[in-house]
């Protein structure tokens, strides 16, 4: 990716530009020293001049009021706000109205403010104040944070809505970005001058930086795209389109610089597409080195490229390709402005704009339009949103603790409509690819770092939410399969079936690969895991691939399938204790026991294989059903399907052997069966740890109660033939039914 700059032979204005402020994508205002205001039109190349300022009137910055929130009616500005060289030295941060009323002053202090910016949700402000950034909430008594982020004088701060990422620049020759903690997550090379303007795209992945003849295009993390060195003097302010095409730099020369933002750069599999003109794409097959041109009628504005499709769309549409046919794409118009993310799952895609979500098939037919409270598209991201074939997963902006889920097809919220909630605010989401919808999974990464999952299903109980990994800072599910991958602080992870956790948590470290990831550097990002390559990019913007074993997505093909002998075959053949590991579970999960037994034996955990020994010698299939659930850890499950069932005497078992005392006694009382039962076994509890009874409500049913085992053996054994009888009457009607088919 790089810049496209251009600018004209002689200059607008005679003395410095101070600042420059879009109206729509192709129309600019910019301000000078020589008091002048001018109106730039990009598409006839026209400037006009607006207003002649007075004399004692020297402008340091403006910014346009969109007239409303939300898709075309965002593309035209009505009215802006112009500072002057006096605002800001008298050390005061102050908030007025539209009308120009003073509302509040916010802080008073004895240095100069040189930069401001609102937070994300508006509810706080950023301001410099010498070497030091504030961080100053506008409900008082609310905690002020503040932090030394330069050696020098700090000249220009920009705060992001998106990713909610604060860039700082100063005398000191460098530029940072930082988290809304305070904490740093980037520091530039010094540079040969001060830097003298920053300014974030609106979509939160780019940013940009002005300093003495130089332009430079930065990622998000802070790595250079690209560095210009323009004849403009220094360049005191940058500011974006409302698209994210191209910017405009306020020059010190009395210029104004404008640039485009070309040569972008999307891969999958064999394919590579590059964005070489603002309307035309090449693509080309790697393979075969096979070259198409694509030509757009308007500017290309956001594009994507996954499951063998790339959509593009313009300024006033929409188009999509087929990897297979670059020929015909299929083309729509778009309904409100500029779109802002581009979403793909394998049979559909999400656009976002300004105006609202909308979910597309790869035919260009409109599935749905999820909407929720407070709903906020244009802080939306690959962060926050996630897409799957049947799911929607969008992490609220108004409360951060909170996902809305939501049926792709329907565009209606998933199960009983309440939102997924979790006890930290949650930072980056992501739904699982493949599976059942009644199995989809859900992962996030909250603000303490932690990795959670948990299902997306929102029916009355509660899912439980299980932390997988502690310290990651990237993640990615597999295309093809529901495999996991992430970078755990120094580890590289890849959880082979991170649903164990809900089989067998204890089995979960054997179901894991792992490597050293201090050759990746600080901060690395992974940007895709398709097949069984995962790519990743280093802090400084170099690309690393990894390979991983194919054999995990193998046997999840198999199991999806029901293919049980050939898992296992596949199993023995590879000779991995992380495969037997992760069939293991996979049996458990599918309730395949006989599978199950084979793959616990072969990573030698015998006091499983005895468990699933007895499972399979329980007398009906409620029971077996039942006692899977225990040995999943669901034992509130496993005792309502088991009362549910009629199976009274087996529930109060349950609780025995469990050592659930209380409620088994509880059990036999309310259905006035096997009281005896469990005080006999509390007794010999009690007995083998050579203590005595202090419960009341034991010692109250004891009384006058006498022990016979010989009485509590044989009625445990009527139970079971009761229960063998029931399963065989059951089981006969199915029986004779299969007879007539084969007749």
């Amino acid at each position: 990716m790089r810049l496209k700059t251009s600018l004209l032979k002689e200059p607008k204005h005679k003395e410095l530009v101070s600042c420059v402020g879009w109206t729509t994508a192709d129309e600019l205002y910019s301000c000078s020293d020589d008091h002048q205001i001018m109106k730039w039109n990009l598409l006839t190349s026209e400037t006009t001049q607006v207003v002649k300022l007075p004399d004692d009137i020297y402008p340091i910055d403006l910014h346009w009021f969109p007239r409303s929130v939300g898709g075309k009616k965002q593309s035209y500005a009505e009215s802006f706000v112009l500072t002057s060289s006096d605002v800001g030295e008298d050390g005061q941060v102050k908030i007025w109205s539209k009308s120009g009323m003073l509302r509040s002053t916010l802080a008073q202090q004895g240095t100069p403010v040189y930069s401001v910016a609102w937070g994300p949700d508006s509810e706080k402000v950023l301001y410099t104040s010498g070497k030091q950034l504030t961080i100053k909430p506008l409900q008082p008594n609310a905690k002020v944070l503040q932090w030394k982020a330069h050696d020098g004088l700090i000249l220009k701060i920009d705060w992001n809505s998106v990713n909610d990422l604060i860039l700082s620049a100063g005398e000191d020759c460098k530029y940072k970005v930082w988290d809304s903690y305070g904490r740093i997550l980037y520091s530039s090379q010094p540079h040969e001058y001060p830097i003298t303007s920053v300014a974030w795209a609106m979509d939160g992945e780019l940013f940009a930086i002005g300093s003495f003849h130089t332009l430079r295009l930065c990622d998000k993390t802070g790595w250079s795209y690209a560095l210009e060195k323009p004849n403009t003097g220094s360049i005191f302010n940058i500011a974006w389109s409302i698209d994210g095409t191209q910017l405009a730099g306020a020059c010190g020369n009395g210029h104004v610089i404008f640039a485009h933002v070309v040569e972008q750069r999307w891969e999958w599999k064999n394919f590579e597409v590059t964005l070489i003109k603002r309307r035309t794409m090449e693509v080309r097959n790697v393979v075969n080195d096979a070259v198409d041109l694509l030509e757009f009628r308007d500017r290309v504005i956001k594009a994507s490229l996954n499951y063998g499709h790339l959509v593009v769309s313009t300024s006033l549409q929409c188009y999509v390709f087929s990897t297979k046919n670059w020929n015909t794409p299929i083309i729509f118009d778009l309904k409100e402005g500029t779109v802002s993310l581009i979403l793909q799952a394998e049979r559909h895609f999400l656009l976002t704009d300004g105006g609202g979500l909308y979910l597309y098939s790869y035919e260009g037919r409109l599935i749905s339009s999820p909407k929720f409270p407070g709903m906020r598209t244009d802080v939306l991201n690959a962060q926050t949103v996630s897409l799957s074939n049947d799911t929607l997963a969008i992490k609220d902006k108004a409360d951060g603790k909170v996902i809305y889920i939501f049926e792709a097809l329907s565009g209606k919220p998933l199960g009983d409509g309440r939102p997924l909630t979790h006890t930290t605010e949650i930072v980056e989401i992501a739904l699982d690819q493949k599976g059942l919808t009644s199995e989809r999974k859900v992962v996030f990464i909250d603000k303490n770092r932690d990795l959670h999952i948990t299902s997306v299903k929102r029916f009355g109980k509660e899912q439980k939410i299980v932390k997988i990994g502690t310290m990651v800072h990237t993640l990615a599910w597999n295309d093809t399969s529901n495999i996991l991958c992430g970078i755990q602080d120094t580890r590289f992870t890849v959880w082979y079936y991170p649903n164990t956790v809900y089989v067998d948590k204890d089995l979960l470290p054997k179901t894991l690969y792992e490597k050293d990831a201090s050759e990746f550097s600080k901060n690395p990002q992974i940007v895709h895991f398709v097949g069984n390559q995962i790519t990743i990019r280093r802090a400084d913007g170099s690309l690393i691939h990894l390979n991983i074993s194919p054999y995990p997505a193998i046997l999840h093909e198999y199991v999806s399938s029901s293919k049980w002998e050939d898992a296992v075959r596949l199993c023995r053949f590879v000779k991995d204790q992380t495969m037997w590991a992760c069939l293991a579970a996979m049996a458990v999960a599918n309730k395949d026991m006989a599978t199950a037994e084979i793959a616990y034996a072969s990573i030698g955990e015998i006091d499983k294989v005895q468990f699933i020994n007895f499972i399979k010698d329980l007398p009906s299939k409620e029971s077996r059903m039942a006692h899977i659930l225990l040995f999943s850890g669901n034992t509130q499950e496993a005792e309502t399907l088991l009362l549910q069932t009629g199976l009274i005497y087996q529930a109060i078992q349950v609780n025995i052997n469990l050592y659930n005392w209380d409620r088994a006694l509880e059990l036999a009382v309310k259905h006035k069966t096997h009281v005896d039962t469990v005080l006999a076994y509390r007794q010999k509890f009690l007995e083998d740890f050579g203590k005595k009874e202090t419960n009341k409500r034991f010692l109250q049913y004891a009384e006058g109660l006498e022990v016979d085992w010989n009485k509590i053996k044989a009625k445990i054994e009527m139970e079971i033939a009761k229960e063998r009888e029931r399963a065989a009457t059951a089981a006969s009607p199915a029986v004779r039914a299969g007879v007539t088919v084969q007749q």
